[in-house]
């Protein structure tokens, strides 16, 4: 398969995404209503009680809303596009129609991952955007992030948000059910890995769970945090997390073609 041939299947990939207004339309929601809502909160805050409170935008505004749009919103929204473009096609009845055409069922599978992640990069960028708007419009004379911790957060999100959404996507594909892989994900990344990272018992083996291994790239200090704002709770070096975030994607996409390339059509 020639390289134009496989950037036309994932230019159609990504039509097909983007033409489900549901996904796309909650998956922004995800992004940008909790960054909207936190610097409305905090802006009316700010003007009853300039003294109590700080204000929404500047460097400690940046700092509260990054966490929450890079390590929670933002890969629960990925979570919703990577399940729809991994089990989209057999959702709609249409992976046996592409099948009979003759196609590569590895060069379908490929193709969807790009697709996803053009999306679903799109989607974060809107949530970023969104942050840098109130960082700056709301710092109120305060302290604003420069050029290097903009373009450090940036990386960061999309690469929390790219990685869930790849993972999604082979998962999805594996289990063959987008309400079944999309419920499991969402588990995982609320509540099961939320719950494991915090039991000190497991030692060393929470260094593979993969939101401890995304936040050691974090460009400001997550501390000990918990719940929406996600955190690092376990210390681990550059390497051990390159190689764990490797790991996940390496182990999904390979779980994902395998089902593909195996199941009936």
């Amino acid at each position: 398969m020639n390289p134009a041939i496989a950037l036309r299947m994932v230019g159609v990939d990504f039509l097909k995404l983007r033409k489900k207004r549901g996904t796309l339309i909650w998956a922004l929601v995800l992004v940008l209503a909790p960054v909207l809502v936190y610097f409305i909160v905090k802006a009316v805050q700010h003007s009853s009680s300039p003294v109590e409170h700080s204000p929404a935008g500047g460097v400690s505004g940046y700092r509260d809303v990054l966490p929450v749009l890079a390590l929670f919103f933002g890969p629960l929204a990925a979570i919703m596009i990577g399940t729809d473009a991994g089990a989209g096609d057999l959702a709609a009845g249409v992976f046996r129609d592409l099948v009979v055409t003759g196609r590569s069922r590895i060069a379908l599978f490929a193709a969807r991952v790009p697709a996803a992640l053009g999306l679903c990069w799109l989607v974060v960028l809107a949530g970023y955007a969104l942050t840098l708007i109130g960082t700056y419009a709301l710092a109120s004379g305060t302290p604003t992030p420069d050029a290097a911790l903009v373009l450090n957060g940036l990386l960061f999100t999309l690469f929390s948000a790219g990685i869930v959404c790849v993972v999604a996507a082979g998962f999805s594909s594996l289990t063959g059910s987008r309400p079944a892989a999309l419920t499991v994900l969402i588990g995982w990344q609320l509540v099961a890995s939320r719950i494991l990272e915090n039991i000190e018992s497991l030692g060393s083996a929470r260094k593979l769970i993969l939101s401890q291994a995304v936040a050691h790239f974090s460009p400001i200090g997550l501390g000990q945090h918990h719940g929406p704002r996600g955190g690092a709770t376990v210390t681990m070096s550059t390497g051990t997390a390159v190689i764990v975030s490797l790991g996940w994607i390496v182990v999904f996409l390979a779980l994902g073609a395998w089902r593909t390339r195996t199941m009936d059509a």
